[in-house]
């Protein structure tokens, strides 16, 4: 019998690949390459090295240019302000709001929602709060300033994740996930703390107004329009009822983010988007622009259009700013002399790198010798070690509860030195467990094997779940060279019978193929109501209509509860199920589709039905013979 020859080496890059090569980029593209997290962490320590530069030329100007005065106001009512307190208490009210936006989020469709997957970086938060501050409380018994052991109980979640970039190990993905979640946690920590720990005079009655504009902000979410005008001004009263009440300003960020909404897109306005999208397209006048700009940016939560709003002035003017402001310490020979034998310096220091690391490490690792909570292929105790040294980075919340809990400029300045040599060596530990890490995995042995073992209570197994010869494939619905390698698998299939069991993961090229992760997401919610394969036939068989509108006919076409459908594709678990697979394959080093792994080996070369036949009958023991097809004698 003749089989097809299929030769598939990588997906097609829908870019011209021969002018990507022939121009050099611009210095532009450049920066953009970068990212925002590594870009926003290099602006955090050239503002730092400015700070300490100019502390150092000049104190006294330094000073005296934070301490400034402003003076805001109409007639009575007058606000009188420092340059540094406009930092530390206004500014960083919009830091601390977007630190509330993405705790929002993280709990309603984030890693957060799932207590399997939500456990692991809950209970490392924790830890990395209290043995921190343990340690701290242990330097500074008998100096009077116990009471200090705030500033090394948090970690700086934009140095972390800057750092993170910089230094960390060949596919960060799921580390990177598991360390914002454990972020999450510990800036609620944090944030607690600094409310009922460090608010020194505390007057009820402006609460009362601020709980008003918080109802005010929760309400809000309902109005038809102009809800960015009502946002800002019901922002500003809850701020300046924060600051009269005594509780710190910045809190007010947390508790207005908090009552954000966040929601996953929801199909009809998506749809409704795209029908006024077209209708501009037809017949383009600025009243259609102006309906279809509105649609498309509604059907995205207002959490999430302000997290990619305000992200980037937080990265790149908030908390370089704060660090220009906070990070002025002198580091003439006495200070220096007077931080290495400080009790607070030690705490701060130890505090943070040792602290941090024997909490999060330390639960962590015997969360994974119990068996607790959900890892995940690539999140081993190497990785999660040097994730538990760049915890250790306190920097912004350490230099922020400098000036909340000490009193007194030398005691401050011990602190400050501290926090930056932690910074420091909490940064360098991690890079050399990093490297230590990737030597033991070098980059071109990364997904050799199948890093998860096939689950049949997980999977979505095709064929025998005994049966001795297994493909694995992660694909995407939307790629060309997929339908044609899952033809070569059903003659595969045909072939061997009942001794193939055949297991599809996700792995959508989301650069190239814009439908194919709610595709996947699709096939996900289909698999709920036991229609996996079917549902991802049916998305093969017309690649081009992938829209919402198509997944939902297809899904009626099958027969399936719609109400129940549109539910699941809207949930997190959906979401968080794709998201594993797409982690997964990252860990393994996988940028092409199809790939296939042949009895949990990697498949290279051709994906025809006799190659992948020859590959499973070279992997295993048993002997693979053709078997006649059905009407053959």
């Amino acid at each position: 019998m003749a089989i097809p020859l299929t030769v598939i080496q990588r997906s097609p890059d829908p870019e011209s690949p021969q002018q990507s090569r022939d121009r050099r980029p611009t210095l532009t593209e450049r920066f953009r390459a970068m990212g925002r997290s590594r870009i926003g962490a290099l602006l955090l320590v050239a503002a730092t090295l400015v700070a300490i530069v100019w502390a150092n030329i000049s104190f006294a100007g330094y000073e005296q240019f934070w301490e400034t005065h402003l003076n805001i106001g109409v007639g009575d009512l007058q606000l009188d302000f420092t340059l540094h307190s406009l930092v530390n208490d206004a500014l960083m009210a919009i830091f601390f709001f977007t630190v509330g936006l993405e705790v929002r989020r993280e709990f309603a469709i984030g890693e957060l929602t799932s207590w399997s997957r939500a456990v692991v970086p809950v209970v490392a938060a924790i830890f990395g709060l209290a043995v921190p501050a343990i340690i701290y409380v242990m330097f500074t018994l008998g100096t009077g300033m116990e009471h200090a052991w705030g500033v090394v109980i948090s970690t700086d979640t934009a140095f972390l994740v800057g750092a993170l970039a910089l230094v960390g190990p060949h596919a960060t993905g799921r580390l990177r996930v598991f360390l914002l979640a454990l972020a999450v946690v510990d800036d609620i920590g944090a944030l607690s703390i600094i409310a009922l720990v460090y608010t020194e005079h505390f007057y009820p009655v402006p609460l009362i107004v601020a709980a008003v504009g918080l109802a005010g902000v929760y309400f809000t979410r309902y109005l038809r329009g102009g809800r960015g005008p009502v946002y800002a001004t019901l922002a500003i009263i809850v701020w300046l009822a924060f600051l009269a009440s005594g509780v710190h300003p910045t809190l007010a960020g947390v508790a207005i983010a908090l009552l954000i909404p966040v929601y996953r897109p929801n199909r009809r306005d998506v749809e409704h988007a795209l029908d006024l999208a077209r209708t501009f397209r037809q017949s383009p006048n600025t009243e259609y622009a102006r309906a279809a700009a509105n649609s498309l940016r509604e059907s995205i939560s207002i959490n999430e259009r302000l997290q990619s709003a305000w992200g980037p002035y937080v990265a790149y003017v908030v908390l370089p700013l704060f660090a220009l402001a906070n990070a002025g310490v002198r580091l003439s020979g006495d200070i220096l002399l007077g931080a290495i034998v400080s009790p607070i310096a030690w705490g701060v220091l130890v505090g943070l790198v040792v602290g941090k690391f024997v909490g999060v490490f330390g639960s962590t690792a015997l969360l994974r010798v119990l068996r607790i909570g959900d890892f995940g292929p690539g999140l081993t105790l190497d990785r999660l070690a040097g994730g538990a040294a760049l915890c250790g980075i306190g920097f912004t919340i350490s230099l922020f509860i400098v000036d909340l809990a000490i009193p007194g400029e030398e005691a401050q300045n011990a602190a400050r030195v501290g926090v930056l040599a932690a910074t420091i060596v909490a940064f360098l530990v991690a890079t050399v467990l990093f490297r230590i890490s990737d030597a033991h995995r070098p980059k071109e042995e990364a997904g050799v094997r199948l890093m998860r073992p096939v689950d049949p209570a997980r999977d979505h197994v095709f064929g025998s779940p005994d049966a001795p010869f297994e493909i694995v494939e992660y694909g995407d619905f939307q790629c060309g060279f997929c339908l044609k390698a899952t033809g070569s698998v059903v003659e595969v299939q045909r072939e061997l019978g009942d001794r193939l069991r055949y297991v599809w993961r996700h792995a959508p090229l989301t650069r190239f193929h814009p439908n194919a992760l709610a595709a996947a997401e699709a096939s996900e919610a289909a698999a709920r109501q036991g229609k996996f394969f079917e549902f991802e036939r049916s998305l093969f068989a017309d690649q081009e209509h992938q829209l919402p509108s198509d997944i939902m006919r297809r899904a009626e076409e099958l027969g399936l509860d719609l109400d129940r459908f549109e539910d699941d594709l809207a949930s997190s678990e959906v979401a968080a199920r794709v998201r594993d697979d797409m982690l997964d394959a990252e860990a393994m080093d996988i940028t092409a589709v199809p790939t296939f792994f042949i009895n949990g080996r990697r498949h290279v070369g051709p994906y025809d039905a006799r190659s992948l036949i020859r590959a499973l009958q070279e992997t295993t023991d048993a002997p693979v013979a053709e078997q006649p097809h059905p009407g053959t004698v």
